[in-house]
């Protein structure tokens, strides 16, 4: 199956723009589910997805280039705080839509009941792969915020993700769901991991279940334990801890 055939699969859904879904469906505070499937099996499943479905669309794209720089410290306090499920953790990044020139920096920080809450702050897209000053400052109060400190911490870029995303809106319970797929991923020392053959299909909702949720468990696809900053870095970085991916890792990235 190729791209274009996942393409397909989303091309009779009638469009939303951004200004309406953001107002439908936010949800900057959500509980989120991620899956993986190979590119055949996705096609398979989100073919059937539930009518009223709409899908982002921006200047006639409907499938939109992405691209994430992570910060952490040179011991990998970010990562080892993930690998090991602590409960005050964190995840520093640039977001840059590459297709619209805008970027963000993002803080991403565990809340109750095990959902994620994401902060951010409008970004100079130019100083993605960089913290400028008032990134900077940014970053140290919400790790201040976390009762973590951050004044003897050196954040630098460690791992770049590429890819293309879809976003869907499900309006029978007001959340979405985003398709990713051309996955790549860049060490800070250039070395770079690619896997065009998988989809990474993540949902994003609030007190309700989404319908994208129940279509994936009804054919067999549970929820995968899966970071596109820890498995991408532990893929490219054998020695370090990873038991909370190992079976993602196993099964997606031998």
């Amino acid at each position: 199956m190729s791209a274009a055939t996942l393409s397909s699969a989303f091309a009779a859904l009638e469009p939303i723009d951004l200004d309406e879904l953001v107002a439908e469906a936010s949800l900057q505070t959500r509980v989120d589910r991620k899956y993986v499937l190979d590119r055949v099996r996705a096609e398979g499943v989100l073919q059937w997805l539930a009518d009223g479905t709409r899908v982002l669309e921006i200047d006639g794209s409907r499938s939109l280039a992405y691209e994430s720089v992570y910060f952490d410290t040179p011991d990998l306090l970010s990562y080892r705080l993930a690998a090991h499920a602590r409960r005050r953790r964190f995840k520093l990044r640039t977001r840059a839509y590459l297709d619209t020139d805008r970027a963000y920096l993002e803080m991403k920080t565990r809340g109750s009941r095990s959902s994620t809450v994401k902060e951010r702050i409008d970004y100079d897209v130019r100083d993605r792969s960089t913290l400028t000053r008032a990134g900077r400052e940014y970053a140290d109060a919400a790790l201040d915020g976390l009762g973590i400190d951050p004044s003897s911490l050196a954040l630098v870029p460690t791992l770049t993700t590429r890819y293309e995303r879809t976003t869907l809106y499900l309006p029978g319970s007001s959340s979405r769901a985003t398709v990713d797929t051309s996955l790549s991923w860049q060490a800070a020392d250039g070395r770079t991991l690619r896997r065009p053959d998988l989809v990474i299909v993540e949902t994003k909702s609030g007190s309700r279940t989404s319908e994208v949720d129940r279509l994936l468990w009804a054919n067999g696809h549970r929820p995968s334990t899966v970071s596109k900053f820890g498995t991408g870095l532990a893929a490219l970085n054998p020695d370090l801890p990873s038991n909370k991916w190992s079976r993602v890792l196993r099964r997606h990235f031998a």
